[in-house]
């Protein structure tokens, strides 16, 4: 199993980084791509696509209050999400217990994209 890593935006877009934007959906699509090509030979592909997450890259942001809210705002579920919610996703993708899932998109993001 082949567990691709995109983000939300590649999925949504903001008016920010738009190469940032090009690459993640980049990732969307040839995850997609490889799992129709890799199919005959049962190699499943899927990716994940996280929202936003504390990790060293975004601690400092999301400490700061005026820079947190705005995501806070954003995600229905009222919290950042932490990298085991992430790795618990890769990980279901990786085991046996996803064996008839390729081409997916298992969007992890407290529920900033469904509305």
């Amino acid at each position: 199993s082949i567990v691709n890593i995109s983000s939300i935006y590649g999925i949504v877009g903001s008016p920010h980084n738009v190469a940032y934007h090009a690459s993640k959906g980049a990732v969307r699509l040839s995850t997609k791509a490889a799992a129709l090509q890799y199919a005959a030979e049962n190699i499943r592909v899927n990716s994940v696509h996280p929202g936003f997450v504390t990790s060293p890259m975004t601690q400092i942001m999301h400490d700061d209050p005026e820079l947190a809210g705005p995501r806070l705002a954003q995600t229905p579920l009222g919290r950042f999400g932490t990298p085991d919610d992430i790795a618990n996703g890769c990980l279901f993708l990786a085991s046996d217990e996803s064996a008839w899932m390729t081409g997916a998109e298992l969007v992890i993001d407290g529920g900033m994209t469904a509305g």
